[in-house]
């Protein structure tokens, strides 16, 4: 069997769950920009289908789509460069996340984190949806042929799986049909931590607002907060490893090496021996420099949400393109008949 050469494609998406936060942005869509200018083809996904694991109002859920599309946009996504929409919008994810949890063994299942994290000890009481969704997640990369996918390090494993199920699938049906994407985990920013709790990820889910950088905060609240972050009463080593027990501080200098674009090695050797009351101004007014614009597009562009419904609609159809040929292969590969 011959080997199949992909098209290299980027697809990532982000749950519309509200409140997008500066570990967001670091972790994800920043990345998402710096991909769209790389001369391969990017989609990029509001996963609306995944939202709905657990309850949400309907509003909400639709308030939150939007808000997100303008994050996207806001942050530097480009409509015409990226194919920009909400997943729901094109029902070939469903479908191939349906064949998919036909492929994907149990055991892979039982080994995801993410579902005992979130499910705890009312694992009985949570839906069959946030058990089985790394099979749509897999869908959601596969169905477009994806050969990369820029991800956070919490979200390694769900690319794992996505490997696993695209070679199962192509050794069961003796196929090379679908690729076998690649994580793209780097940068400084990768994984941004509670500004209250150097130990744990910066979260929506927080009941702390202090603990994160909304995307939606305005300038006079990103510097209070970061006037506000815990530090520790020493001054800024000349080393990273020097930091290994002061997770506090190595977030804040992880932060400002994502925000400024430079390596975390660069940062230190440039603030050594500075206190947390010289450095963190530097940081706020970056912080502010950077994110602040970003929150003023947002409610811009929220003021239009036709315009938003607009570009997603005409995402979604750019995107159906690509995945109905794909989805058709994928049935006939399977043995359905399709006559019409």
């Amino acid at each position: 069997m011959s080997k199949t050469a992909f098209t290299p494609r980027v697809f990532s998406g982000i749950q519309p769950s509200g409140n997008l936060t500066l570990g967001n942005y670091l972790g994800a869509v920043k990345r998402f920009v710096e991909m769209q200018e790389s001369g391969i083809q990017t989609i990029y996904c509001m996963v609306d289908l995944h939202a709905v694991t657990v309850w949400q109002d309907p509003e909400k859920l639709r308030h939150n789509t939007r808000e997100l599309a303008a994050a996207y946009i806001a942050c530097g996504l480009d409509a015409e460069k990226s194919i920009l929409f909400n997943q729901s919008q094109v029902s070939g994810h469903a479908e191939l996340g349906w064949l998919f949890s036909c492929v994907a063994r149990l055991g892979w299942m039982n080994r995801m984190t993410q579902f005992k994290d979130k499910a705890g000890k009312n694992a009985e009481k949570m839906s069959l949806g946030l058990y089985a969704y790394p099979a749509l997640m897999a869908a959601d990369i596969l169905l477009y042929h994806t050969t990369h996918v820029p991800v956070g390090e919490d979200q390694k494993q769900h690319v794992e799986l996505t490997r696993d199920i695209a070679a199962k699938f192509n050794h069961d049906y003796k196929t090379d049909f679908f690729p076998i994407p690649e994580p793209v985990i780097d940068g400084a920013g990768t994984r941004v931590m509670s500004l209250r709790d150097g130990s744990k990820k910066m979260s929506k889910s927080d009941p702390s607002d202090n603990s994160r950088i909304n995307m939606t905060d305005d300038a006079d609240t990103i510097a209070k907060k970061i006037r506000k972050a815990k530090t520790d009463p020493e001054p800024l080593p000349d080393n990273l490893d020097a930091l290994k027990d002061r997770p506090e501080a190595r977030n804040l200098i992880n932060i400002y090496a994502g925000l400024s674009d430079q390596k975390p090695e660069a940062v230190i050797a440039e603030v050594a021996g500075q206190q947390f009351g010289q450095f963190k101004p530097l940081l706020a007014d970056l912080a502010v420099a950077k994110l602040a614009p970003i929150g003023d597009e947002m409610a811009r562009l929220m003021g239009d949400v036709a315009e938003i419904d607009r570009i997603l609609g005409k995402g979604a159809d750019r995107a159906a393109e690509i995945a109905e040929p794909i989805l058709a292969k994928t049935f006939d590969i399977m043995g359905m008949v399709r006559s019409r």
